[in-house]
């Protein structure tokens, strides 16, 4: 096709080359970019390939959050924001919870953290009656885990 599209100016009369130069160099200009479109279609294909092999996979407490929230107010939503504040305090809990674990495992010179340590953590970081209802809440759920 691109031997005709350069036959095609010679082939006319002067006033009309400039006409045609214009018009055969837009169909010419996007013919090269179709070309490279191609390939990087096809390079895009391949980089969407390694973006789904590279990408990684960022764990949220989200699903569980929106869980808890329909069993306790079915009628009630919550924001994209709202979410991401809830995601980070549960985040913030975990740590602190982790890291008072472990500093009563490392003191009572155990390699493992168990019910108990988690137990003394959450009645350490959480205060008064939070800690008593999350206790309560923690023994009924390893109960339930154990017992089936």
């Amino acid at each position: 096709m691109a031997p005709k599209g350069e036959k095609k100016p010679t082939e006319k009369k002067p006033a009309e080359e400039k006409k045609s130069t214009f018009a055969e160099k837009s169909p010419a200009e996007k013919k090269p970019k179709a070309g490279k479109k191609l390939p990087k279609d096809g390079g895009a294909a391949a980089g969407d390939k390694k973006k789904k092999r590279n990408k990684k996979s960022v764990e949220t407490y989200k699903i569980y959050i929106f869980k808890v929230l329909k069993q306790v107010h079915p009628d009630i939503g919550i924001s994209s924001k709202a979410m991401g504040i809830m995601n980070s305090f549960i985040n913030d809990i975990f740590e602190k919870l982790a890291a008072e674990s472990s500093r009563l495992a490392r003191y009572n010179k155990k390699p493992t953290i168990t019910s108990r340590e988690i137990q003394t953590a959450v009645r350490l970081v959480l205060p008064g009656e939070l800690a008593k209802h999350a206790v309560s809440e923690g023994t009924k759920a390893v109960t339930k885990f154990t017992s089936s």
